[in-house]
């Protein structure tokens, strides 16, 4: 018995996910650029460096979502998760595009 209540004085303390951990994206809000990365990544073969362009607009389209009230089940809100992001914004430099974001901008001719 001493063991039992050793158990119950022991208190949880949550803690927040790791670093890439993030809500699921419930309402398909970014489906559709999550189906077209799947789709690269069949026509590829799977593999992924060919699906890069893919990925990154993934991506961003779960930076730009937001999890907003009214989010849940029948009009409920989520919990906690009221004006929280799909994916906490990172630059996409440090997600490994750099190079994909360079050829953006040199494509991209300026005005005189």
């Amino acid at each position: 018995m001493s063991t039992a209540m050793n158990f119950s004085n022991k208190s949880f303390a949550p803690r927040p996910p790791d670093k890439g951990a993030f809500p699921l994206d419930h309402f398909g809000e970014c489906s559709a650029f999550k189906e077209r990365f799947m789709e690269c990544l069949r026509r590829s073969g799977y593999e992924s460096a060919a699906c890069r362009q893919s990925a990154m607009a993934y991506l961003e389209c779960r930076m730009d979502r937001r999890v907003g009230p009214g989010a849940g089940a029948a009009g409920t809100p989520l919990r906690g998760r009221e004006g929280k992001q799909l994916m906490a914004n990172e630059p996409l430099e440090k997600l490994g595009f750099k190079d994909l974001i360079n050829e953006k901008s040199e494509e991209k001719p300026e005005k005189s």
